[in-house]
């Protein structure tokens, strides 16, 4: 059975040369912008190309993380970093941006993507629906059983899998808490880690309803490879050194069938210690923090833990063949495996006293010292009575051996088409209209009954639509929305082709996975905002995958929305509370448990955010409201508007459709403030 490859994460030198040292198959980096991990330190441009040097002289592959959404003005300068990183042999692209799939696929046709957590796949049909589009690799949703998983391993696609590091409270690429709170977006790069700080469902200062421990799947790995998983993925790109020396080494020693030092690595970093809850499915003790105790520990523990990569790791095995011949230049061969190196030197000189010998020769080639290589064979054709001074020895041994490792590194680099595509954005304005009908998204029948004569479509739960309801409204004018989070495609499935029964044709993509299930069983797809679409390019793209419309980005501004060049209609949200995280675990039951529910959050500036409930997941909503009503002639690129329901009743669904302001406390959103633009 294969071995999974151990990818390792580096936001510096010290940590990359700590991943090399200790064992990784594979490393991912992020460059100075594009990356969802802005504030770790990252590689300039020259330091990726020297990063992919270094990898490729140990072997290893080197995965670039372009994992942001961009905007339209950041196109051009991300396809012109798209093409260095492949001129400096960059293995693979870690892509959450459907639009930056289209850029790289037009730079370098030939580039291997990575689709990247934040996409939210989750499912085995997303995972295909990732194959089509070109993906070479999936990262599921780090909420994932093992059942699903091994689902998941079973498509045509190479499955990443994160088994050690941090753990979001939010599904990637779901979250929008810290780009609303403090304008620090996560799908920018940005994010504030907004759900460290105290949050509480009764108000107590001292709770983090919101902090979960951190993950660590090492002892699971045995399962892990019989399920399929192709790459285990260490989190990481902000830790020190020392943290990604002990988690490859340990991860290495239990793929190697003995047990990893836990103890150990909590003490080096961990929330109150460790948690498998998706994975294994006990999820009643996932929370934590870090305490005191934890900071203590690794104090003491981290000065030890650099004798970990003090040395480089031999991975060669290197032959030498010298060649001392009267007449002849000095000659030395080096080879390793299908590489050979060769050096001529000065010509020997007569001996005076001892000749240089076979075993001279191969004692001083063996001083392979601190590098790749271990010594394997030495030969010699060497002529009685020369001499070669052991210091031409050592200076032709260093020399063939530097030869050796450039031809190392240009042989384990992979060569791109790079072509002269530069992203032009003259693409057509979208179709809009000077008084936009409203789409809303309904929680309840009451809701969608009391909205649909007001709404150009009601979007509501296939969980409360009935035969009955269909009687009620007209279903072409309801638009299905399956669950934000998928935990059985096979019953969402058959409960589609139910609803496609009783007339219904249109369904709202949260994520790709409901856009693979609806695409399946011909549906019209719409597109929520939680798609994220934030440029011109994304929506091309994914009127290509059959989107008719979408609903942009909430982290857009105005002026953004204004700036996109696209044929397929776009909608924005005016109005509702905004959920700002969605989770498969519920902060309130396991702060006071479920009878207890109070159904909000309290933060620690005393605001309360409401918690949705679902059978299968948590919705976290804003304490304000978004509303945008009165402002509507600001957005001039719409052919929709979408509302947001919560609680509301009939009287409130209507004004809400009508855009009144409601009493509660209200929002512009994002369309002034924006989000961090130092990506």
């Amino acid at each position: 059975m294969k071995s999974p490859e151990i990818l390792a994460p580096a936001g510096s030198f010290e940590a990359l040369t700590a991943a090399l040292r200790t064992g990784a198959d594979a490393v991912y980096i992020g460059g100075k912008r594009f990356s969802a991990r802005n504030n770790a330190a990252n590689f300039s441009n020259e330091e990726i190309g020297e990063a992919a040097r270094l990898c490729h002289i140990h072997g290893v592959k080197l995965y670039l993380a372009v994992n942001t959404i961009i905007s339209d003005d950041e196109a051009e300068d991300f396809c012109q970093f798209i093409k260095k990183a492949a001129e400096y042999g960059i293995d693979g692209y870690i892509v959450q941006d459907t639009g930056a799939v289209d850029i790289i696929r037009s730079a370098v046709p030939d580039a291997v993507i990575h689709g990247s957590t934040q996409l939210s796949v989750h499912t085995a049909a997303g995972a295909r629906m990732l194959k089509d589009m070109g993906f070479s690799r999936v990262v599921p949703a780090r909420e994932l059983s093992a059942d699903t998983l091994e689902k998941i391993c079973k498509e045509d696609i190479e499955v990443e899998v994160f088994v050690h590091g941090a753990l979001c409270m939010s599904v990637s690429g779901q979250c929008y808490m810290s780009a609303v709170i403090g304008s620090r977006s996560a799908n920018r790069g940005c994010c504030g880690q907004a759900c460290r700080l105290p949050f509480s469902a009764v108000g107590n200062k001292n709770s983090a309803a919101l902090s979960l421990k951190d993950l660590s799947l090492l002892e699971n790995t045995e399962k892990l490879r019989e399920i399929g998983v192709d790459s285990l993925k260490i989190e990481g790109r902000m830790k020190r050194p020392e943290y990604i020396a002990s988690a490859v080494s340990e991860l290495k020693k239990a793929l190697d069938g003995n047990t990893p030092d836990m103890k150990m690595l909590r003490g080096i970093f961990s929330r109150s210690g460790f948690t498998d809850g998706y994975f294994s499915g006990k999820r009643q003790d996932m929370f934590g923090v870090r305490e005191k105790e934890d900071v203590i520990a690794a104090k003491e523990i981290i000065p030890t833990l650099h004798e970990l990569y003090r040395s480089e790791r031999t991975v060669y095995t290197v032959d030498f063949h010298g060649c001392i011949k009267k007449g002849q230049p000095l000659k030395i061969t080096a080879v390793c495996g299908e590489i050979s190196a060769e050096i001529t030197g000065d010509f020997p000189d007569i001996a005076q006293k001892s000749p240089t010998s076979a075993e001279t020769l191969c004692k001083q080639l063996s001083k392979l010292g601190d590098t790749v290589f271990t010594l394997g064979r030495v030969t010699a054709e060497i002529d009685d009575g020369l001499f070669v001074p052991v210091g031409k020895l050592n200076e032709l041994r260093r020399t063939v051996i530097e030869k050796l490792t450039d031809m190392l590194a240009e042989y384990n680099k992979p060569r791109y088409t790079i072509t002269n595509f530069t992203p032009e954005n003259t693409r057509v304005i979208p179709p809009h209209s000077d008084s936009p009908p409203v789409r809303t998204f309904c929680r309840t029948t009451e809701q969608a009954i009391a909205a649909v004569n007001f709404s150009e479509f009601v979007i509501v739960p296939e969980s409360i639509i009935t035969q009955e309801l269909t009687e009620i409204i007209s279903s072409d004018k309801i638009i299905i929305s399956p669950p934000r989070f998928i935990v059985d495609e096979d019953k969402l499935s058959a409960r589609l082709r139910e609803l496609k029964n009783l007339g219904i044709s249109r369904i709202l993509c949260h994520t790709l996975d409901g856009a693979a299930l609806g695409k399946a069983l011909g549906f019209t797809l719409h597109g929520s905002f939680t798609m994220n679409l934030f440029n011109s390019y994304s929506a091309e793209y994914l009127q290509k995958l059959g989107f008719e419309d979408c609903i942009v980005s909430p982290e857009m501004t105005l002026n953004q929305l204004e700036n996109i060049r696209t044929s397929m209609p776009l909608g924005a949200l005016i109005y509702g509370r905004l959920p700002l995280m969605l989770t498969q675990n519920c902060p309130i039951r396991n702060e006071i448990g479920c009878k207890n529910c109070t159904g909000s959050l309290i933060d620690r500036t005393s605001r309360k955010l409401p918690v949705a409930c679902s059978k299968d997941y948590v919705e976290i909503l804003n304490s304000d409201i978004l509303c945008m009503a009165d402002r509507a002639d600001k957005f001039r690129n719409n052919a929709f508007f979408a509302v947001l329901l919560h609680d509301e009743d009939k009287n409130g669904t209507i004004a809400a459709i009508q855009g009144r302001k409601p009493s509660d406390s209200v929002t512009r959103g994002l369309y002034y403030r924006g989000v961090c633009e130092n990506i």
